[in-house]
């Protein structure tokens, strides 16, 4: 995937960097969020998120869960970084299509 596709990603969905604190930079010059401001936007929006390395196949999994813990989603990236850029764009993605 890579952290550029999950960054185009999160664009589609609307997110936008007016407010770059807590925010990285591709080569390319877009920001994207890091890893606290992932974590800042699913707690605002009613998530738990959590990111793992799974060490069998050397990925780490993003999942993210509800305030009853119940599943809301997960992926996988090639890096923390990736995988949590691409589950906020995912999450953004849901909510979107639920409004």
């Amino acid at each position: 995937m890579g952290l550029d596709f999950a960054v185009d990603q999160l664009y589609a969905t609307g997110w936008a960097a007016l407010d770059t604190r807590g925010c990285e930079r591709l080569p390319d010059g877009r920001a994207y969020p890091g890893q606290d401001r992932i974590g800042a936007e699913f707690d605002e929006a009613g998530f738990k998120l959590s990111i793992r390395h799974i060490q069998l196949f050397d990925c780490y999994r993003a999942e993210w869960s509800d305030s009853q813990g119940n599943p809301a989603g997960s992926v996988v990236g090639h890096t923390a970084e990736e995988a949590g850029v691409y589950a906020l764009s995912q999450m953004r993605r849901a909510a979107l299509v639920a409004a």
